[in-house]
């Protein structure tokens, strides 16, 4: 597409559209290609029916790929194409919304109104609409359909990006996406949602643990973005100046990155920027020296946080032919860009990934694996030795001091991830005014008993760190999987359901607060650092209101 007012379906996306891009211009790939860019390669017939589904009163347009098929620019070109047509734009990007927006479904939807509004350049009367009587949504609604809709002589595309950063907030997105699945479906009935045009783009890595009719994913078009096919890649080879005349090297750049369009970039940038030839690329491409390595090591950690995932890539990789794998395995790998699926079979997706991850991932991750049963069973022969908190029955100060040095030296020689998480009772001091030091003990207890619960795994250390204080030490634990472990203690404590009529907090229960922090040890520090970095985050989680999960910055 030469200009954005051109039709999508004026020349094939094979062909050569503008002269190769100046050397000078060039730029790391990275991100949406700019609309007046050489680089941008369409996928026809699928682009157009992109296009077309925008035109539509209450059109619905889903775009779903892994990570670097080129969302961002297809949704860079639809938003164009619609300002074109004389249409009002409107892009959300959910990953600038504050973790506190994803609070609660009403704070959500008020700072979804205001950042329509403020991109309209429109006065806000959110508190005009705004009814807790009758709730969020269907305020959000009313706000739309009588103020901001009302007020449009021409068609709204509002363009949803990274719609994969709802997905982690099981709270919100079962309430947010079958309200846009219901504007949908009211313009069919001919009403104001008419002018509203949706653009939903989201990540397929995150798998999505949503009931499919409660979404707004089986409605609307689908675009599932492809590889680049060879005409494609070749295409993309002339915009960068190389003059591969024949399919040859095209079809060795294919064989090795199955066409996915981020990854093709990627590598004739590296030609084209690095003058190199087609094949020093290919011989450096699965190393972890070339100019995949952290696109690479990013799959890599994926996989070393989910070793079901892991062990059934290395079957993959491994076999001469295609793999039949438990359906939701297969659909988490497919999801990554890992494996391709042929009817029930899986193969690895490219030979970039085939070559990697059987000569670099699968050595690590089986060290790790084996590492990681010695910890447990040295921790189990610990735990029989280790000195209890008389109260909590589970370890105390001085063995959480002595674990917590003998896991960073360890971990320090492995160079792998070690995490704690401080946990403290909200407003346990009022508790104990109010119900007597026996109830305080008794409730102590329970906390206990429900972290203990949750961090179950033998290489883990639960310790009462001090007062209503514990500390949860675990190994081989990456921040995110520490915060994701917090949050099921945090709801095991709530399940407990322990009278707190004076808390603050309006769930009048008891609840916790905790500050989570994770860091690779070295030999030169100290765990100390790893205990302040937890306890700032704990004192921030509290600033912030109790009752929450806050990780801490990298110690």
């Amino acid at each position: 597409m030469n200009t954005v007012s051109e039709s999508p379906l004026d020349h094939p996306s094979s062909a050569p559209t503008r002269p190769p891009i100046d050397p000078a211009d060039l730029h790391f790939p990275s991100g949406a290609i700019a609309l007046d860019s050489s680089l941008y390669i369409e996928r026809l017939p699928l682009e157009a029916q992109a296009y077309q589904g925008i035109e539509k009163p209450g059109g619905l347009v889903r775009i779903q790929a892994p990570q670097g098929m080129g969302k961002s620019s297809l949704l860079l070109r639809l938003t164009a194409y619609a300002r074109a047509q004389g249409y009002q734009t409107v892009t959300i990007n959910f990953q600038t919304a504050d973790q506190d927006i994803f609070t609660n479904i009403g704070k959500f939807l008020r700072w979804f109104c205001a950042s329509v509004t403020y991109q309209l350049r429109t006065p806000s009367c959110l508190d005009d609409y705004w009814d807790n009587d009758i709730g969020a949504k269907l305020s959000c609604t009313m706000y739309f359909e009588d103020y901001l809709l009302a007020e449009l002589d021409t068609p709204l595309v509002i363009a949803l990006q990274h719609v994969e950063e709802i997905f982690e907030h099981v709270a919100i997105a079962v309430d947010f996406l079958p309200l846009l699945r219901f504007w949908h479906e009211q313009a069919k009935q001919g009403d104001v949602f008419q002018h509203l045009r949706l653009l939903v783009s989201h990540s397929t890595e995150v798998y999505v643990p949503l009931n499919i009719n409660h979404s707004p994913f089986n409605v609307g078009l689908p675009i599932r973005l492809p590889p680049f096919n060879l005409a494609q890649v070749k295409a993309l080879a002339y915009a960068y100046g190389l003059g591969w005349e024949s399919d040859h090297e095209a079809q060795q750049l294919m064989n090795l990155v199955g066409g996915r369009p981020a990854l093709v970039n990627m590598a004739l940038y590296d030609i084209s920027y690095g003058q190199k030839t087609l094949d020093r690329f290919l011989q450096e491409a699965p190393t972890q020296t070339s100019i995949y390595r952290h696109h690479l090591q990013k799959l890599l950690t994926t996989l070393n946080q989910q070793p079901e995932l892991a062990a059934a890539l290395k079957h993959v990789v491994s076999a001469r032919n295609g793999v039949e794998l438990e359906p939701v395995i297969a659909y988490k790998l497919n999801s990554l860009g890992l494996v391709e699926l042929r009817g029930n079979e899986c193969l690895t997706s490219c030979e970039l990934y085939r070559q990697f991850f059987v000569h670099k991932t699968f050595s690590q991750l089986d060290a790790w694996r084996k590492r990681l049963a010695q910890l447990e069973e040295e921790n189990t022969h610990l735990k029989q030795l280790v000195n209890l908190d008389a109260l909590t029955q589970v370890a105390n100060r001085r063995s959480f001091d002595e674990f917590i040095h003998a896991k960073w030296h360890q971990l320090a020689e492995m160079q792998a991830p070690l995490a704690v998480i401080l946990a403290d009772v909200d407003c346990f001091k009022l508790y104990n005014d109010t119900y007597g030091h026996q109830a305080g003990d008794q409730c102590l207890q329970q906390v206990a008993q429900a972290i203990q619960k949750c961090a179950h795994r033998a290489s883990d250390l639960v310790a009462r760190y001090g007062g209503e204080e514990f500390v949860v030490v675990l190994p081989l634990t990456t921040a995110e999987s520490a915060a994701q472990m917090a949050e099921t203690i945090l709801n095991c404590i709530k399940e407990k359901q322990i009278i707190h009529a004076r808390s603050p907090i309006a769930v009048k229960i008891v609840t916790a607060s905790m500050g989570i922090a994770s860091v690779i040890p070295t030999l030169n520090q100290h765990p100390a650092s790893l205990i302040k970095a937890a306890d700032q985050a704990l004192y921030q989680a509290k600033a912030l209101g109790r009752d929450r999960v806050q990780v801490a910055d990298q110690p």
